[in-house]
């Protein structure tokens, strides 16, 4: 059986790394094994759901490289899950429960004072009908609750091996709340059920969740998925994300110039066997995902790695793969530039710097006493320029000053193209030409 996965995000904010590792690690199991990826919005939180954040992750999703192969929303649901929880309560497994989240939390404190588990009391289900009636007398409106069987769960997860959950050590979860709102957890196993599910891949922060989920899933005669839980990201020191997730999103690393594949690479390697390196194609992070290789220790997400995977990226990237944003860029020069500069960047827009020395009118920089020395470098070259002169050249002006290593280079460097790092100058000579060095040279516009 090939597998149907799902991705589930809310719209109620932006697609940060900690989402993407979720939705990758799916898609790129997918895509391995020839299964589906269904993009599921997950949107019964209609007052803060919106649009414009649905839109964001699957424009976020397309840029990363993920596509699905269908996609539905909760919203349009809601018949669906109000059946689902009739069965429920006709099969005695969904009670109703009055109490206020004061009263609740007021009997989780004392539970702890005593040393024992802060576990519902399931007081709901002694409830009469006039206990009932007269609680709605009140006001009160009631949460309803499935009841858990007590029993230890099992499965084996893809990731964490032989999983046991205690289900008597479980408070039996709210699944719609006073206001008739579902909560996450009967929709989800309803819409697994309808999309045929084969597997569900989400965070370790769901591990004691799939115990009750598998319960539903039973009770409501679906067939329980396989599970893997992944273990999450943390920050380079050791701390979790949650207070930078606002920096991390997918619309500012974009707006920060980081290209696609780095987001993924770095993603799909971090808390991994493999070592962390560019890939050139999301193929081949299809090719070499496997669950072995994902350890139990929180995946360490670092900026400053972000950064050098995103350079390394660059780094080997052939032109016919960006000459169309090079274009949009207005970077000149072609693929014989993009080769001679690509080594020097850490993001695509710095090749508009490149291009802009090379290539548009400036004056070098000169020091005060490197301008004799430029001077006379000027004087002394002469006819066409080709990947020899430099080298020719140097080696005159070595002669003639006496000057040698970066007394001899660096004013050279700085006069023809401003910065004192950057490709090999018997590259960029050729390509500035005789007229616009000798002029750079002089210090005036070339």
């Amino acid at each position: 059986m090939k597998p149907i996965v799902r991705f589930a995000p809310s719209p109620t904010g932006k697609l940060h790394v900690g989402n993407v590792r979720t939705a990758l690690v799916n898609w790129l199991f997918a895509a391995r094994e020839g299964g589906e990826f269904i993009l599921r919005i997950d949107d019964t939180d209609t007052g803060r759901s919106t649009k414009a954040y649905e839109d964001g992750i699957k424009e976020d999703l397309s840029w990363l490289g993920m596509n699905w192969s269908s996609s539905f929303n909760q919203s349009d649901r809601f018949d669906i899950y109000d059946d689902a929880a009739n069965n429920l309560r006709e099969a005695g497994l969904l009670y109703a429960c009055y109490e206020t989240s004061e009263e609740l939390d007021r009997q989780r404190k004392i539970l702890r004072a005593q040393g024992k588990p802060p576990v519902y009391d399931r007081t709901g289900l002694s409830l009469t009908p006039e206990d009932k009636a007269k609680l709605e007398a009140e006001g009160r409106t009631p949460h309803w609750r499935f009841k858990l069987s007590g029993k230890t769960t099992s499965w084996d997860d893809m990731v964490r091996g032989t999983q046991n959950i205690d289900t008597s050590s479980l408070s039996d979860p709210v699944l719609i709340r006073g206001d008739g709102s579902y909560l996450y957890t009967l929709p989800s196993v309803v819409d697994d059920i309808d999309a045929n599910i084969t597997h569900i891949i989400r965070g370790e922060d769901h591990v004691t969740n799939s115990g009750a989920q598998i319960e539903i899933f039973e009770a409501l005669g679906g067939a329980v998925p396989k599970f893997a839980h992944t273990p999450l990201l943390v920050g380079s020191d050791g701390k979790g994300l949650s207070k930078r997730l606002g920096s991390l999103s997918m619309d500012q690393l974009r707006a920060q110039g980081i290209e696609p594949l780095a987001i993924c690479s770095l993603l799909a390697k971090i808390g991994t066997s493999d070592p962390v390196e560019a890939r050139q194609s999301m193929a081949e992070l299809v090719e070499e995902f496997a669950f072995s290789k994902i350890g139990r220790a929180p995946a360490r997400f670092d900026e400053k790695e972000l950064a050098l995977v995103n350079a390394r990226l660059l780094h080997e990237t052939p032109y016919a793969d960006v000459k169309d944003r090079l274009d949009a860029l207005g970077v000149a020069g072609g693929e014989d530039f993009w080769l001679l500069v690509r080594a020097n960047l850490d993001k695509l827009g710095d090749a508009a710097g490149w291009s802009t020395v090379i290539y548009a009118p400036m004056p070098g920089q000169i020091a005060n006493e490197d301008a004799d020395f430029c001077a006379k470098a000027a004087e002394m070259l002469t006819g066409n320029i080709d990947e020899n002169t430099w080298g020719a050249w140097t080696s005159a002006l070595k002669e003639a000053t006496g000057r040698k290593g970066k007394t001899l280079f660096l004013p050279l460097r700085m006069a023809l193209t401003g910065r004192q790092r950057g490709p090999s100058m018997d590259q960029i000579l050729p390509l500035l030409g005789t007229e616009r060095a000798k002029a750079r040279l002089m210090g005036k516009a070339g």
